[in-house]
């Protein structure tokens, strides 16, 4: 009977010199390429005109690469990185915020709908929030590749032995394993991968785009509520939170899930 598993992952693909290649980065490439291609289905779909979609990559990238450094950095380490600004800009040594990505995407969009599409912000988010499920469940699968973001420790035939000094054992010392732990990634990630199929199915089954906010709604509270309840399984990312009724991941989810439900509400409510 499987008692934990010992999980030996490599972060790094490969090496150029000194900069590694990782599963983390390629996680991200993969999810935001498939993500492109359904929403490129979406505006077959819906003869829409196909400038507007390079644009929509292009604002929607920035946005959530921007967004979720920042919000890492100012949310959960502002002394360090405000004493150390130039820090913001590594963003290959990891560090982005889920919460932080969606406010940048949320800023983005509000740009790409005022200068591209000309309609409104919403019309933009009941498309772009399809595929976006399976580029967090992507981005999921990377922090489990990096040993990072894992749960407390248990007792489940299914907790994982993550490496804790994983830099050292880079460098060629031998490993240091955690207690088997909650792979709180493959909660996230699943949760996130049902949230797209949810998604997937109202847009391309139900038509669900014709009632403006409703996928957008579903998506937030889908997202940010299973964020708020395995937040209970995880380690803090940071000291400050061990004196917190609830941690900052959970802080954050809150609004998110109350701004999904009224948007639901008011979709529901408007006539065809």
């Amino acid at each position: 009977m499987l008692s934990f598993i010992t999980w030996t992952a490599d972060p790094a693909i490969f090496s150029i010199g000194s900069r590694e290649i990782r599963w983390y980065g390629l996680a991200f490439a993969f999810g935001f390429l498939i993500g492109y291609k359904i929403v490129e289905r979406m505006w077959k779909n819906e003869k829409l005109d196909p400038a507007w979609l390079d644009q929509l990559l292009i604002y929607t990238m920035i946005g959530t690469v921007v967004g979720a450094r920042l919000g890492h950095c100012l949310l959960y380490a502002p002394q360090y990185y405000l004493s150390n600004p130039i820090e913001i800009l590594k963003i290959w040594e990891g560090g982005l915020a889920s919460h932080g990505g969606t406010l940048g995407i949320m800023i983005a969009i509000y740009f790409y709908s005022k200068k591209i599409s000309h309609k409104s912000i919403m019309w933009a988010f009941d498309k772009l929030v399809v595929p976006t499920g399976l580029v967090a469940a992507m981005i999921r699968l990377g922090n489990l590749m990096n040993h990072e973001i894992y749960g407390h420790a248990t007792d489940a035939p299914w907790g994982f032995r993550f490496i804790d000094n994983l830099h050292q054992w880079k460098m060629g010392a031998a490993p240091v394993f955690t207690a088997p732990s909650h792979p709180t990634q493959l909660y996230e990630a699943l949760c996130y991968l049902i949230t797209f199929a949810l998604c997937m199915w109202l847009y391309f089954r139900k038509e669900a785009f014709k009632k403006e906010g409703l996928l957008f709604g579903i998506f937030m509270i889908c997202i940010f509520a299973s964020r708020f309840f395995i937040e209970f399984l995880k380690n803090d990312q940071e000291e400050f939170e061990a004196s917190m009724l609830i941690n900052m991941g959970q802080v954050l989810s809150i609004p998110f899930v109350l701004a999904g439900c009224w948007f639901v509400y008011r979709a529901l409510q408007k006539k065809n």
